[in-house]
């Protein structure tokens, strides 16, 4: 077996493209949508690989978040009265 052999064929990747994969940069317009991205947000969210094996699709994420998201129950914001307060300071 010679040297010859042992190399692998180099074919030329642009012949064995599909021509529905060749795009004309010339016409490309940079930015086109940095805009719209500006004004109307992002909704992408990029999952740590850990998270992301524990799903198989968006949905069984979405239903995962939205149930988190009705068990959490309203908080009440409890102030203390200045009453409460001095006569903590005062046993303490």
């Amino acid at each position: 077996m010679s040297a010859k052999d042992m190399k692998a064929k180099r074919t030329n990747h642009l012949a064995q493209m599909r021509a529905e994969y060749e795009f004309d940069y010339s016409k490309a317009a940079r930015g086109k949508y940095y805009k719209r991205l500006l004004k109307e947000g992002s909704n992408v969210v990029v999952l740590d690989r850990d998270v992301a094996k524990a799903f198989p699709d968006s949905a069984s994420v979405n239903k995962a978040l939205r149930s988190v998201l009705n068990s959490k129950r309203p908080r009440r914001l409890t102030t203390r009265s200045t009453r409460t307060r001095a006569k903590a300071a005062r046993a303490g």
